[in-house]
């Protein structure tokens, strides 16, 4: 799509044909195209949609007037045929838009919720440090593309549909191509209107989170993706880096010699209470046992299965970078539970990230961090965030020293969907939740958490799917995946493109919980347990596919 002043316009194509597979009566050749509307004004962009059966076309847009004069050339641009639709003539054949000028937009705006207001595991009583909304806006490789991270512990169900559909009308695009995913803070806000729903009858509106802010900050995130596109500024390369963070992420999964869990390594051994005599409790009912009460082993055990590299990907135009977005699988906490809101180790390492160059923007995705956390390495004290912020930011900084830039146009950019319909877990009975969350005499925790469970499960029995994307970038790939995935689903996903860096964010639709893999369930453990999951070991199976597709 081009942006320009418009006195009258002319579009030329060519096309180029190659004569290897003709057969001895080739299709007729031919180029049609139109434009997304039948008149602009001045400042207008202009999306030209073309169909032909040439292999390659080059367009050219030019502005009439006294003198004819070329606002845009392309040249070898993919060509594509399509069935002419009944409503053409109305409605378009429905063919690409021409890829224009490659842009970028970058929009911030904060997202720390009013004291006293719920968090994740109490009221908020202290803010320790802001969170942010922020993301960017891809322009000019059809419509645009937003990807957006949010400093909260979980957006789900109906509260990511909000969050997607807000920002797909701010920017004049399509809800399937926005991304919005939580870092997953845990003293950050929780977003689910599905839940709301099912709450607010029982008695218990505005128990989860405080509705007016959360949609006041989708709003104010939406304006500001809006605001942003004033700013867009012309992307030339890409720059890819990667570093390893050092003593960070562990897996949080200690097999014992049967091959089932024997420990359950948290984030930290220092869990304030109740939180952490339920967590105790739930493990040895479940046939496992809480790291806090076998510290010196889950310290002593090996990290696991983790990522080590934190990747980090820079747009530019010429040599000035635009903006940074950085992706790395581990639980993002030190310390939480007493309502103290914080970005915690990921956002202040960001912060530190951003200062250090200039107030170049960086937007952090977290990866699938699942069954990853810093157990082996956090004692839970805020000596140690201190401690996990500075191994967290010299990794960014080794990772933007390692950065390396290839050119970068619209026609190599990309926007993949495949959606799905993950398996529901056997445990999920509507009837049993619906009893939970009617029940006033069950504890106010239990009847939160059934509504949570029943708006997924709902959406799932009603063939509602789920939506796995990629945004291709000429050799990079950036997968986007709901729920906390298993770190395993990151690690294949390289695998299946051994030879190109490919990304992923997790924490997407959150209304799944945590997705394991298939033997996961059957080792049992926190995050397959029935509180935890909401879906089947069949689940592998389905998101392997979903992400083959997506990699091809």
């Amino acid at each position: 799509m081009v942006t320009h002043r418009l006195l009258a316009l002319a579009i030329v194509c060519s096309v180029c044909t190659s004569l290897l597979g003709q057969t001895l009566e080739p299709r007729p050749l031919y180029v049609e195209g139109y434009t997304d509307q039948l008149g602009y004004v001045a400042a207008d962009e202009v999306a030209l949609h073309v169909l032909t059966s040439a292999a390659t076309y080059s367009p050219e847009i030019a502005r009439l007037g006294p003198k004819r004069e070329v606002v845009l050339t392309r040249s070898g641009l993919e060509g594509q045929e399509l069935p002419v639709a009944e409503n053409a003539s109305s409605h378009g054949c429905g063919g690409p838009a021409a890829a224009g000028p490659l842009r970028i937009s970058v929009f911030v705006v904060d997202a720390t919720p009013p004291l006293g207001s719920p968090v994740a595991y109490a009221p908020a009583r202290k803010i320790e440090d802001p969170l942010s909304a922020r993301g960017i806006v891809l322009l000019g490789a059809g419509p645009p593309i937003v990807l957006c991270a949010v400093d909260w512990i979980s957006i789900a169900n109906g509260g990511h549909d909000a969050w997607r559909a807000s920002l797909a009308r701010a920017v004049g695009t399509s809800p399937e191509r926005v991304a919005v995913h939580v870092l997953h803070q845990h003293d950050g806000v929780r977003c689910d209107f599905s839940a709301e729903e099912l709450l607010a009858p029982q008695g218990l509106a505005g128990k989860r989170f405080d509705v007016p802010f959360v949609r006041k900050t989708i709003s104010a995130a939406a304006e500001a993706a809006r605001e942003s596109l004033t700013r867009a500024q012309p992307v030339t390369h890409l720059g890819v880096g990667a570093a390893k963070v050092d003593k960070v992420a562990s897996n949080r999964r200690i097999l014992g010699p049967n091959g089932r869990v024997v420990i359950a390594r948290a984030s930290s051994y220092r869990i304030p209470e109740p939180i952490l005599s339920r967590l105790i409790a739930e493990a040895q009912r479940q046939g496992y046992e809480h790291s806090a009460a076998r510290v010196e082993e889950a310290l002593a055990a090996p990290e696991g299965v983790i990522d080590p590299l934190l990747k980090m990907l820079t747009f530019f135009d010429g040599d000035r970078p635009i903006v940074s977005l950085s992706y790395y699988a581990t639980h993002p906490q030190s310390y939480f539970g007493q309502g103290d809101v914080t970005s915690e180790f990921v956002g202040l390492a960001r912060a530190a990230h951003e200062k250090s160059r200039s107030g170049l923007a960086l937007v952090h995705f977290t990866g699938a961090a699942g069954n990853v956390a810093a157990g082996k390495y956090n004692d839970g004290t805020p000596k140690m965030r201190e401690t996990l912020t500075r191994r967290m930011a010299d990794a960014m900084q080794r990772a933007w020293a390692a950065t390396k830039k290839t050119p970068l146009a619209a026609a190599e950019c990309a926007w993949r969907v495949e959606p799905v319909r993950l398996p529901v877990a056997k445990h999920l009975k509507a009837e049993q939740l619906r009893a939970t969350l009617a029940n006033r005499e069950a504890p106010a925790g239990d009847r939160l958490a059934a509504a949570g469970k029943l708006a997924f499960l709902v959406r799932m029995q009603e063939g509602e799917p789920l939506q796995l994307a990629c945004l291709k970038l000429g050799n990079t790939y950036v997968l986007h995946m709901p729920g906390e995935l298993f770190v395993e689903y990151q690690l294949a996903a390289q695998k299946l493109r051994p030879h190109d860096t490919v990304c992923l964010a997790a924490y997407g639709d959150c209304g799944p919980g945590y997705i394991g893999t298939e033997i996961a369930y059957a080792q049992g453990g926190y995050e397959t347990q029935p509180s935890s999951s909401n879906t089947a070991p069949q689940v592998e199976q389905v998101l392997m596919d979903g992400i083959r597709k997506l990699l091809q």
